[in-house]
């Protein structure tokens, strides 16, 4: 889709969303959006639950009714990174470092209005992240003093936020199918600091980059784009429910003061991605939904370039994250255990995105995850209104290589560095029907 270059008046609410957002589940998107399907590992491609079908299935919303849809996650990745065996024995660019931002409040908003029975509209609230770090300096020392685990000076960090506005139409073709379109209005912010090294500093470093003084400590750069999503929906029976949605790629507009650090003079576009999903009704109590999710990193190069191209950063086709492409499974159970109490459980797994060749620019953005495992509840508090849990837990999991500082200080002279992350959130939503 097409760049958009014209800001919108974002809401306090979208506002809210946007200073908050940090995830790092399947890769940099959530591992599910709502916290019903947050609650089943993230399976909400066939299911009709909540006004979240914006950033989901636009299909589903015609079959939700008029609702809205309001929570809050507390979302919590750790993340370390460490780097041993740099010679010669006890170099001072050896040593471990935490992320110290550890807590977010990340709010989600959906709502839908059916205008007659086979048509609704609605607006799905959203963001995406994960590309968030804040190391403190530590120990280390790269041969021009104290410095920080990429050598330069300070902090070291970056934070990517994604926030996606999505007026959605969904339609029945029939008592049976409905087709559902969403205009993903898209805003994203970034900074990233501690990395002069990569600024053409001079002498041991060689010329990383193609625009000097557009790489770090640039503050806040700001971009926007419009995508869209489609879906489809289907009851082919009262136990089977099939669902489709895509999201071609969003073309953002550059960020500019990051030009000298992601490929292609600045481009950070939002990559392509579908999903499929099934919901299977054993009994009128029980559901069991299975999607299987295609997230297309490496379509974006400053994303997906690898990280040892021998080109300047910032340069079309130049170094970017190494990022591969992500295949995800979700699998979640729902029980309506009494009319006043669902449970729901789930697991989701991905492909880690990261590789060991590409580890040292990861430590920036470490999103490893693969597995997660989550539960939720539903209680109807009245006919009209519902509160929602969910929690989610995903072990600590790493990723290992050497450092791309052999490469520029010599042969073992940057060691080994690994990178780590675990994460948990726990989530609460208030729903009303009108």
């Amino acid at each position: 889709m097409t760049r958009w270059n014209h800001p919108f008046k974002l809401t306090p609410l979208a506002a809210l969303l946007l200073a908050s957002s940090a995830f790092a589940t399947n890769g940099y998107f959530p591992h599910g959006y709502g916290i019903r399907a947050k609650g089943m590992g993230g399976a909400s491609v066939a299911m009709t639950e909540d006004s979240m079908g914006g950033a989901n299935n636009p299909a589903t919303m015609v079959w939700v009714g008029s609702r809205l849809d309001v929570g809050m996650d507390l979302f919590s990745p750790r993340r370390d990174a460490t780097r041993v065996d740099a010679l010669p024995p006890g170099s001072p660019l050896n040593g471990s470092v935490d992320s110290q931002s550890k807590s977010f409040l990340v709010p989600e908003f959906g709502y839908n209005r059916m205008m007659g029975s086979d048509m609704s509209l609605g607006l799905t609230v959203y963001g995406n992240g994960g590309m968030n770090t804040n190391y403190p300096q530590g120990d280390f020392n790269c041969g021009g003093g104290p410095a920080n685990m990429l050598c330069g000076g300070g902090n070291l960090g970056v934070d990517l936020m994604q926030l996606i506005v999505a007026p959605t139409i969904s339609y029945k073709l029939n008592a049976q199918h409905s087709v559902g379109a969403s205009l993903l209005l898209g805003f994203q912010q970034f900074k990233a600091y501690g990395l002069q090294a990569f600024d053409n500093p001079g002498p041991p470093f060689p010329d990383f980059t193609s625009a000097p003084g557009s790489v770090t400590n640039k503050g806040y750069a700001h971009s926007n784009g419009v995508g869209i999503r489609l879906g489809y929906l289907g009851r082919l029976s009262d136990s089977l429910t099939v669902g489709a949605t895509f999201a071609p790629k969003m073309n953002m507009s550059r960020f500019e003061e990051y030009k000298g650090l992601f490929a292609d003079n600045g481009d950070f576009d939002i990559p392509s991605h579908y999903a499929i999903g099934l919901a299977f009704m054993p009994t009128p109590a029980v559901t069991v939904a299975l999607d299987y999710q295609r997230i297309n990193y490496s379509g974006v190069g400053s994303v997906g370039n690898s990280s040892s191209v021998q080109l300047p950063l910032g340069f079309p086709g130049g170094p970017g994250f190494g990022w591969k492409d992500v295949n995800v499974v979700k699998l979640g159970v729902q029980w309506r255990a009494t009319n006043a109490w669902t449970l729901r459980a789930g697991y989701n797994r991905g492909d880690n995105p990261v590789h060991g060749e590409d580890v040292t620019f990861n430590i920036l953005a470490p999103g490893v995850m693969k597995q997660h495992y989550t539960g939720g509840f539903s209680w109807a508090m009245s006919a009209s209104d519902e509160l929602s849990g969910s929690l989610m837990f995903a072990p600590r999991q790493s990723v290992s290589g050497s450092s791309l500082f052999n490469a520029v200080l010599g042969p073992g002279a940057g060691g080994n560095e690994t990178v780590r992350m675990r994460q948990t959130a726990i989530g609460l939503a208030w729903s009303h029907k009108f």
